[in-house]
């Protein structure tokens, strides 16, 4: 066992300052870094240590290695916590930071390389047992390799970037005229936007929604899940407002599924926290993508398990073993995430700016997790979540009336929010019934520029 007694953050906003108050809370002396940008976020001031890694672009400060672990060095630090984004599923860095006797809060490098390589991901997924979209069993070579098995699934086709998400390198093949343009589109974008023209087949699925399954592993062996999120409200691939669990999945589907995953994570000797995505159809669910780290969204399950999830991560990499075996995982209730933008909410085009006024909804089992704060300037550098409103009910029922009144309670002023956007959902019958899918925001969307 190694006792982490400092631990550095290397992130920024509201996830940081969710990492630091888990630390504090545990014991754990906190580092913050940031670029010359965020000497004023909440994070910065409430870090036992903060030292500035760089300028405001995140290529020369949160991205910057080498700063990273120079920063790790002067501190002291024990332990480095990557939080999301930037940084955290990239295996030579975790491969760096052990080198040097630090602690990474995190997967094992090996587990992050595989499941950061999306064909590797979804070989590995299959050898495990994990269900899979119909399609390429690894990367496509040529045109005639891509018109035989588009033939064998069937028209229509998605041609997807192995490296990267978020629908770049990302083509819907109709037919098989389209084919051959669109495959070298889709290679071009990925080569421009990853530096790897690598693509894959999968099968076209008409409309599913997106449901993924949290999972732990303490590394020795063990693995559970957390139960289930359904992330289908999303816009350009992008998601807007999670829940737990989904309203479609029955008691003996979640059992099934979670097993399922829970299984090939022991398998792996997985270590820490990671979400394995699925798409689901028709009572079907078909493995995307491994995330190798903690989600956007992890409060859901948080609020539905009364597990801290960040707790855990450090917990596991001291070398602990899982606080918890499955049937000892109770689901309780019912909990919503809604991410608040700094976007105007029709546009979508980024609205940073200064907080003239910040009032954080509360009451029972309300969490707004945010570095925001009146008289902080919103950086035009990043990106662009300012806070995540989280709302327990013992009902979805309930936390939907609970998040009505969250939102309406909810002040940030001086710039332009995505929380009239939440407000609007609420108030579609669809969404009470939880009746959507991932393509559902999209054309709601289009619906309100009539």
């Amino acid at each position: 066992m190694a006792e982490i007694k400092k631990l550095l953050i290397a992130n920024r906003g509201e996830i940081a300052l969710r990492i630091l108050r888990a630390c504090h809370e545990m014991g754990i002396a906190t580092v913050a870094v940031h670029s010359t940008a965020d000497a004023d976020a909440m994070h910065v001031r409430l870090a036992d240590q903060a030292i500035c890694i760089g300028p405001p672009s995140a290529t020369d400060s949160y991205l910057n290695i080498p700063a990273i672990i120079s920063a790790a060095e002067i501190a002291g630090a024990d332990a480095i916590h990557p939080g999301y984004g930037f940084l955290s599923e990239n295996a030579r860095f975790a491969e760096i930071v052990e080198a040097h006797d630090i602690i990474f809060v995190g997967p094992k490098p090996e587990h992050i390389r595989t499941m950061g390589d999306k064909v590797e991901a979804k070989r590995s997924a299959g050898a495990l047992g994990l269900p899979l979209v119909p399609g390429s069993d690894g990367a496509i070579t040529s045109v005639d390799e891509a018109r035989a098995i588009a033939e064998r699934i069937g028209y229509p086709v998605l041609i997807k970037a192995a490296s990267g998400g978020g629908g770049r390198g990302m083509k819907v093949v109709p037919d098989a005229d389209s084919l051959e343009s669109l495959m070298q589109q889709a290679g071009n974008e990925a080569k421009a936007a990853f530096g790897d023209a690598t693509v894959y087949m999968e099968k076209y699925l008409g409309n599913p929604r997106h449901i993924e399954f949290q999972i732990f592993g303490d590394g020795q062996g063990n693995a559970i899940h957390l139960g289930e999120r359904d992330c289908s409200l999303q816009r350009r691939h992008q998601k807007v407002l999670e829940e737990a669990p989904s309203p479609v999945l029955s008691h003996a589907e979640r059992d099934r599924m979670g097993a399922i995953v829970a299984n090939a994570m022991a398998e792996m000797s997985y270590r820490g926290a990671g979400t394995i995505e699925f798409l689901w159809e028709n009572g079907e669910f078909y493995f995307i993508e491994m995330n190798t780290r903690l989600q956007v969204e992890h409060p859901v399950t948080e609020a539905i398990t009364g597990l801290d999830l960040v707790r855990e991560q450090i917990r596991i990499a001291e070398g602990h073993p899982l606080t918890l075996r499955q049937q000892d995982v109770e689901f309780r209730g019912h909990a919503i995430e809604c991410r608040i933008n700094a976007e105007d909410p029709r546009t979508f085009a980024p609205s940073p700016g200064l907080v003239k006024q910040f009032h954080a909804p509360g009451g029972m089992n309300v969490r707004v997790d945010s570095g925001l704060y009146a008289g902080y300037r919103v950086p035009p550098y990043y990106d662009s979540m300012i806070a995540k409103l989280i709302v327990w009910g013992h009902t979805r029922e309930g936390a939907l009336r609970r998040l009505r009144r969250a939102l309406k309670e909810f002040v940030i002023e001086g710039m332009k929010t995505t929380i009239p956007l939440h407000q609007a959902l609420l108030d579609d019958p669809d969404f009470q019934k939880g009746d959507y899918t991932i393509k559902w925001l999209e054309a709601w969307l289009a619906r309100q520029e009539d």
